[in-house]
């Protein structure tokens, strides 16, 4: 049996969805706080097992049974590494065999404070741990650029704080298909994989493809994180979201994320989808 945390979330859900195209319902599990969320999985034959990250004895009672274990990793803003370690030391206790971190790209030695300290830390205690593992270097998704840069089409220019820095952007959906297919072969014991598109972008290369089409001039201007963060407060944002997506933007600016390989596109069989076919899909729907 594979189980998959966060089960009601993007990533988890998506991954579940590209596990039943694989595998029969009766061996996949989802791992949720609030199973009332999951009733569409349990519904189609998923059994849907509730548990908190900082619930150690629910965690091990969660895991029992399962052969492998997808550990989607925990929100920022909270104690991302206990409850990584939780997740570790439960699989251990429950016996399982083989699992699987998503951790975040690193493509530079850039560190971005909310993430990358607590996944460096988790890997270093899940390689520790006795466990087989298989650690996963998601990229950015595609679809968090309309955090960066607004979910509407842009009147004439873009202004994020990424100088001329590339993300190797991959769509969550694509990033869950490669998951699933890596979840269900084998030869990926004690090894690491980076999961991004199969090109970078830079965001003069986003301006570029929006202005094309939009049939209008948009430019990009790598503006100041401290005006960056402003805008983003002023569109809504809590300070400490728009810190945050400011980090994205640095993390940019430092090649964390720009780094290609061919994980994702090998495990689909086809490249990644493309900047100019997501956005014209994401910002002109009716095109």
């Amino acid at each position: 049996m594979i189980l998959v945390t966060g089960a009601t979330g993007g990533l988890g859900h998506e991954t579940i969805e590209c596990l039943l195209t694989r595998m029969p319902a009766t061996e996949v599990a989802a791992l949720v706080r609030d199973a009332s969320k999951a009733t569409d999985l349990a519904q189609r034959g998923v059994e849907v097992r509730q548990a908190d990250y900082f619930d150690y004895p629910a965690l091990v009672q969660a895991l029992r049974g399962v052969e492998k274990v997808l550990l989607v990793s925990a929100v920022a803003f909270t104690d991302r590494l206990s409850q990584h370690r939780n997740v570790i030391d439960a699989a251990k206790e429950a016996g399982v065999k083989h699992l699987f971190y998503t951790s975040i790209q690193r493509s530079s030695d850039f560190v971005m404070p909310e993430v990358t300290e607590s996944d460096l830390a988790t890997e270093a205690y899940l390689k520790a741990s006795g466990l087989v593992y298989t650690i996963l270097h998601n990229g950015y998704y595609f679809e968090g650029l309309s955090y960066l840069i607004g979910s509407e089409v842009p009147e004439s220019e873009i202004r994020v704080p990424a100088g001329e820095g590339k993300i190797a952007f991959v769509k969550r959906t694509e990033l869950a298909a490669a998951t699933a297919a890596l979840l269900t072969s084998a030869g990926h014991d004690n090894r690491e994989y980076t999961l991004t598109g199969s090109e970078a972008y830079s965001f003069h290369d986003v301006a570029q493809e929006l202005s094309q089409l939009a049939g209008r001039p948009i430019t990009y201007h790598s503006s100041e994180p401290a005006s960056y963060i402003a805008q983003k407060v002023a569109h809504g944002f809590p300070d400490f979201v728009a810190t945050f997506l400011a980090q994205w933007a640095a993390a940019a600016q430092h090649g964390l994320l720009a780094g290609t390989h061919e994980t994702v596109e090998r495990q689909l069989g086809r490249k990644t989808t493309s900047l100019r076919q997501y956005l014209k899909a994401a910002y002109f729907p009716q095109a």
